[in-house]
């Protein structure tokens, strides 16, 4: 065969391949899943009983009580975490959790958070924490 022709049909091949190659995230079913024990009142994804996410509420997301010290009496004497430090007036980037989840914890001082669902409504669920408060942004 012409070596030109092999070329070509290499190339074309490659392109196919390429073509119906997919590389992306593609979107999830639901934004997030709070936990519901009532399933008459609840939606079915992904096999758990999920919250209706039109009704869920900043307060879904919130845990207020970090500020009592945990018990450091193990075989490592710590307890472990991810700390971010802001400024007086800092912020966060908006970003996106694929298939993620993140939660703030405030040490010291207030801040506000929040986040923006996806669903038709873009709805804004934030909260104003406080010291030892707990945020999680699904």
């Amino acid at each position: 065969m012409n070596k030109g022709v092999v070329f070509l049909v290499a190339v074309v091949l490659k392109a196919l391949a390429s073509f119906l190659a997919s590389a992306y995230d593609p979107s999830p079913l639901q934004d997030f899943c709070v936990a519901i024990d009532e399933p008459k009142n609840a939606i079915f994804v992904n096999g758990k009983f999920c919250k209706n996410p039109n009704l869920t509420l900043a307060e879904d997301f919130f845990y207020h009580g970090l500020k009592i010290p945990g018990n450091t009496e193990n075989l490592v004497g710590s307890i472990v975490t991810i700390v971010n430090d802001y400024e007086p007036y800092g912020e966060n980037p908006p970003h996106i959790h694929p298939r993620a989840s993140e939660i703030l914890i405030v040490l010291e001082g207030t801040l506000l958070a929040g986040f923006v669902t996806s669903n038709p409504e873009n709805r804004l669920i934030s909260k104003v924490l406080n010291k030892g408060d707990v945020f999680v942004f699904p």
